[in-house]
């Protein structure tokens, strides 16, 4: 009878607790709730980076974490979003960006955003201090939760040359596939039942990593340990060859002769579609001849890729906007907490905004950035990136910030300037190109061309994108033409923006 009495007084005195917690929880202030989101995303992280740093193999902890993740790049962004708009007026942004005449001037956009109560990627229509207390109240759930996590993370090993503090030097790892990486590992550790040959789809658009997510893959020292051979293809479909054939025209990436093992991998990078008949063909002929355990990746921007494969497709998409303001903070200010500079922060945001999820261009800003931290100079950045996708899509109808598809560029130091005077120039064919073809990087980049530290040849040259500094070191480069044809229709434009 006592211990029937006990129970129900400590439940009693449990809902008490509970109700007391929840009632301070309603009470705290916007102030208050944004200083709590800041002590729990520090915990977060923490936690966020250590796991990173090891070889997670449980699928529900790499789950967890990949919840973590996302609620983590959530937390930044609403922070960071809520500070800047409540620290700024529209009347200071005016006065910090009154050198924009143009109708897409941001400090009129930075006017409508200060007076809009949403922040995207929340419930749509909510109140901002609504939607700040139900992250936090997300997030410290999670916190309160990672106890058991953080005790069994401890028992995985560390990875080798894992970079802490990555954000250090960002353009030297990969980022945000840590565990989509994981998962990939883990299908190519297995034995499939009777080992028979695993096939793993990876889909998803152009430039997205997926050439660099699968190097990373099958450079993991655990998957060098696990098989004997390694080869990589990348090309069109193969036209109905066998397995030994089809090996002629492969590089040999990893050979590991004294490995008592003799499973391989073999990864297919596809420029367009796999021709049914001869991936059956191809296929039929590896299962004869290769031994139990081997995997085969296939990667492709084609949807109808992922029906070739004995497991499910990854499918690799862009970064979430969250995801993407977390990637380019961290481009932009490094190790610098972006507190320090609220003014600049809040120009980021909207810049990241103007970039559509591109790796490459969010690197080239950033760069740009870097070099002047000006806050007249970084809208001066922002107003470039707007003008130019609205004079594309009326002098081209469209505007792709990468691809095939010609765009238009100029040069930021002469926007204004005379029509004699102005860097037009037009941007077209994209290309990629392997680690071979380094010794002939073009000298001019595309970002010395918006600066204007570059001068501009006339007719038609190559220009330099991006160069990657992680595996596969690929360029990036596209055809650049300067145009003097055109600088009248600009400036047509331009008027009729004025008016």
């Amino acid at each position: 009878m006592e211990a029937l009495i006990s129970a129900v007084i400590g439940n009693l005195a449990s809902r008490a607790i509970s109700f007391v917690v929840e009632k301070c929880r309603e009470q705290r202030t916007a102030e208050q709730d944004l200083q709590r989101l800041q002590q729990l995303l520090l915990r977060l992280r923490a936690v966020v980076e250590e796991a990173e740093g090891r070889h997670v193999m449980n699928r529900g902890m790499i789950c967890q974490l990949s919840m973590m993740i996302k609620q983590m790049f959530r937390g930044y962004y609403l922070l960071d979003t809520v500070k800047c708009r409540e620290m700024k007026t529209g009347e200071e942004e005016a006065s910090l960006c009154s050198f924009v005449q143009s109708k897409f001037n941001p400090a009129k956009r930075l006017r409508r955003l200060s007076s809009d109560t949403r922040i995207e990627g929340m419930v749509v229509g909510g109140d901002s201090t609504k939607e700040l207390k139900q992250v936090v109240l997300v997030l410290e759930s999670m916190v309160a939760d990672m106890k058991e996590f953080s005790i069994f993370l401890m028992s995985y090993p560390h990875m080798s040359r894992q970079p802490y503090g990555a954000y250090l030097y960002l353009d030297k790892y990969m980022f945000g596939r840590q565990m989509e990486r994981e998962q990939v590992v883990s299908f190519l550790l297995q034995v499939g039942p009777n080992g028979n040959l695993g096939v793993l789809p990876i889909v998803g658009p152009g430039r997205i990593g997926k050439s660099t997510f699968v190097e990373h893959i099958y450079n993991d020292e655990r998957v060098h340990n696990h098989f004997s051979l390694i080869l990589f293809y990348s090309g069109n479909s193969p036209k109905g060859e066998m397995a030994m054939t089809f090996r002629d025209h492969c590089v040999i990436k990893h050979q590991n002769i004294a490995s008592g093992e003799e499973r391989s991998l073999v990864v297919i990078e596809l420029v367009g579609d796999m021709d049914e008949g001869a991936w059956k063909r191809l296929l039929h002929s590896y299962e004869r001849c290769m031994t139990p355990g081997s995997k085969i990746i296939i990667t492709s921007r084609s949807e109808k890729t992922a029906s070739l494969g004995t497991t499910g497709a990854l499918r690799l998409n862009y970064l979430s906007k969250e995801a993407y303001w977390y990637f380019f903070r961290m481009l932009v200010f490094g190790s610098t907490d972006p507190e320090e500079h609220p003014k600049l922060t809040f120009i980021a945001m909207e810049v990241a905004r103007e970039m559509e999820g591109s790796f490459i261009l969010a690197y080239d800003v950033a760069a740009l950035l870097r070099e002047n931290l000006s806050a007249r100079f970084w809208c001066r950045v922002l107003r470039h990136l707007r003008e130019q996708r609205q004079k594309n899509i009326m002098l081209l109808g469209e505007y792709s910030l990468e691809g095939d598809r010609p765009r238009y560029s100029w040069s930021m130091v002469n926007t204004h300037r005379s029509s004699g005077d102005i860097n037009l120039f037009l941007l077209c064919g994209d290309r990629q190109k392997g680690p071979a073809a380094h010794g002939e990087v073009p000298r001019i980049r595309v970002v010395d061309l918006l600066s204007g530290k570059s001068a501009i040849p006339r007719g038609k040259f190559e220009v330099l994108c991006f160069r990657s500094l992680i595996p596969p070191y690929y360029i990036y480069t596209a055809d650049c033409e300067f145009l003097q044809h055109e600088i009248e229709e600009y400036h047509s434009i331009e008027e009729e923006e004025k008016h």
